[in-house]
């Protein structure tokens, strides 16, 4: 089991010193930052120390999701991390999901020029928004009930780029609207839909709003936050799947990465 092959569908990378990226959230003071203070994480994070930190586990491909960069210039960190791919020795990341902001007007361009490098796969715009609590909003507002951004969403038809969607559980009825009503393109839910509350009805109501997800053809889960959030750190990914089959097994940490990110 210690040497199954692992896809690592989700991480991220930055680096303070590249004078061609920004991540301006990692700078904010302890009152504005969404977790409590930053400071501790405040430096680089390159893939050598991704690498060095995984360096225990068959990490055989990786999954590089935007790490909050620049709103106004989403495609330097795809041409950062291309550049990475293709001058590092283990090739990682494979596969890049990019920020594109879809309320606006460029939304073409900008997705034009993110495909301009091949490892990227797919776009991320967190869809997070929580009006009774906007302390919790990643989001500006609740993307999906904005009938211009609904309709701008379509440059991403064609291209095959997936779609990883980050979402609350209050918000998976329209993002089921919103896969139907773009059918062949892929989304995958990030975080398993976040379930952020420790209480017993939040969760019965995660869990039926996931299995609503589980019935529509393009959604996929992506299974990360929910160890933490559901089992208290108490066991670890492996150990709450050591009684899977070995297909299973394989069908979970790489093979199922690897198909519906195309890598």
């Amino acid at each position: 089991m210690d040497k199954i092959k692992i896809v690592d569908a989700h991480h991220h990378l930055w680096d303070l010193e590249n004078k061609d990226t920004s991540y301006a959230w990692l700078m904010v003071s302890e009152g504005e930052a969404f977790f409590g203070d930053y400071a501790a994480i405040r430096k680089s994070y390159k893939l050598e120390d991704y690498l060095e930190e995984a360096k225990n586990q068959n990490v055989i491909k990786s999954v590089h999701v935007l790490a909050e960069h620049d709103d106004d210039k989403p495609v330097s960190e795809t041409a950062w991390l291309q550049k990475i791919a293709d001058t590092h020795p283990s090739k990682l990341p494979n596969a890049i999901v990019a920020f594109a902001d879809f309320s606006k007007s460029n939304i073409s361009e900008i997705l034009d020029q993110h495909q301009e490098y091949k490892n990227i796969r797919g776009i991320r715009q967190i869809l997070s928004y929580n009006e009774e609590e906007p302390k919790y909003s990643h989001a500006s507002q609740d993307f999906m009930k904005n009938s211009s951004w609904i309709d701008n969403f379509k440059e991403i038809r064609n291209r095959n780029l997936s779609f990883d969607i980050q979402i609350y559980k209050h918000q998976m009825d329209d993002a089921l609207n919103l896969a139907k009503k773009y059918d062949d393109v892929l989304f995958i839910l990030n975080h398993t839909g976040e379930p952020c509350y420790q209480s017993q009805e939040y969760i019965d109501s995660w869990k039926e709003n996931m299995k609503k997800i589980a019935q529509c053809e393009n959604f996929v889960t992506k299974i990360s936050d929910i160890l933490d959030k559901l089992f208290n750190y108490v066991n670890s990914f492996k150990e709450n799947t050591k009684s899977y089959s070995e297909n299973d097994k394989e069908l979970l940490f790489s093979s199922n990465a690897e198909k519906y990110y195309s890598i």
